[in-house]
């Protein structure tokens, strides 16, 4: 069996151009890398009304349990101004010992390292008790309903069982080694409007000015004390991203008035619970204002904690002892497509160094590269002892 290098394997992959939720036909071209290995592979493409259709793969090689899956995203943000890189963002050129290209970060590389230390594991175990799958989605970046949301759906309906997961996520802040991810912080976004009546700013007792309803609105959500944290998880955090009062002239009282904010949770708390809590604020400062509102949530995903088991253990000891650094278990940052995965597996999310995900010039060291490939190879070889 054909050992596979994961920097050239890296390159190839940055050198598609698949910018959420453009496939740019990179799935195809990991799907027969894998089929090469051995894999039995499926393209499953998703359609919702009002999104654009996305492509994701779900591959496995063997059939028996326990099976290890590995789950990633080959899309990639946009590059921005192309003229602030020192490359052409898709192609990938090496500078001081690093890789540069969009995606060499978050998250090709890591789904490069993945591919090659499964090769190297296949070579030496011809036979072992389990199997292997990649989950590989095109839809991570963006909207994430047609990715790695409906192939968990899929595999549930297909009664297809993982017995852990692992998502390749660049989960360490400075240096390879530092943190493995063993939970998020469930996110919800509110959209808020309030109606007042609309009038001259000289006769204000004839209207109803809204800025007046959402500044009290939103003074009251800043103070809220969600909670002290826990052992886990910083604190659940609210933050005000957008006010907006459509109004063109200075002496006119709006007629409406619009704020957006985002609560990031800790596992004290579900999306209902929080819900329920800002609508008894919205109804009661609204009343007494005599105004009217409408909310929106938008719930990205709830809060979860893996409860740290022998796995874990193993990942973490497997980590230390090739990057000379115990990582710590942390619930830091965003979403990732854990919140998706969670539901059907246990999952932890380990990568490489996040520092220049999303930035002009792109970067992972080569060292890091070939270093997280033996960490990948080290934890498959101890999970099917």
């Amino acid at each position: 069996m054909k050992i596979l290098n994961e920097l050239q394997l890296a390159k190839e992959l940055i050198r598609f151009p698949s910018i959420t939720p453009i496939d740019a036909g990179v799935i195809k071209f990991l799907e027969k890398k894998l089929k090469k290995l051995g894999f039995k592979t499926k393209i499953l493409e998703f359609k919702e009304k009002g999104y654009q259709p996305v492509k994701n793969l779900y591959a496995k090689f063997g059939n028996k349990n326990p099976n290890f899956c590995f789950a990633g995203h080959l899309d990639v943000v946009p590059p921005g101004n192309i003229k602030d890189w020192t490359i052409n963002p898709f192609k990938p050129s090496i500078k001081k010992s690093h890789l540069i290209g969009r995606g060499a970060n978050d998250m090709k590389s890591s789904i490069a390292a993945f591919v090659s230390a499964v090769s190297i594991f296949l070579s030496k175990n011809k036979k072992f008790n389990g199997s292997i799958s990649f989950l590989i989605t095109g839809d991570e970046e963006g909207d994430a309903i047609n990715g790695t949301k409906k192939v968990v759906d899929y595999l549930k309906k297909k009664k297809e069982k993982i017995n852990f997961c692992l998502v390749g996520e660049p989960t360490n802040p400075n240096k390879l080694g530092e943190m493995i991810k063993i939970g998020r912080r469930g996110s919800i976004t509110g959209k808020l409007t309030i109606y007042g009546i609309q009038g001259h700013v000289a006769y204000p007792n004839r209207a109803n000015n809204p800025s007046t309803t959402i500044v009290k609105i939103l003074n009251e959500l800043k103070n809220i004390k969600f909670d002290k944290g826990t052992k886990n998880f910083q604190p659940t955090n609210l933050e005000v991203t957008k006010i907006n009062i459509d109004n063109n002239a200075d002496n006119v009282i709006p007629k409406s008035a619009e704020a957006t904010f985002n609560i990031r949770f800790n596992n004290k708390h579900s999306s209902n619970s929080i819900k329920k809590k800002l609508n008894k604020i919205f109804n009661k400062i609204s009343k007494k204002n005599k105004s009217k509102y409408k909310i929106e949530y938008r719930v990205s995903g709830e809060s979860f904690l893996t409860k740290p088991n022998a796995t874990t253990l193993m990942i973490q000891n497997v980590i230390k002892k090739i990057t000379k650094i115990k990582p710590k278990l942390s619930t830091t940052g965003g979403t990732s497509d854990a919140r998706f995965i969670r539901k059907i597996a246990i999952c932890l999310e380990f990568g490489l160094v996040g520092k220049t995900m999303h930035k002009t010039d792109e970067a992972v060291s080569i060292s890091d590269l070939k270093k997280l490939t033996k960490i990948y190879h080290n934890i498959l070889e101890n999970y099917f002892k």
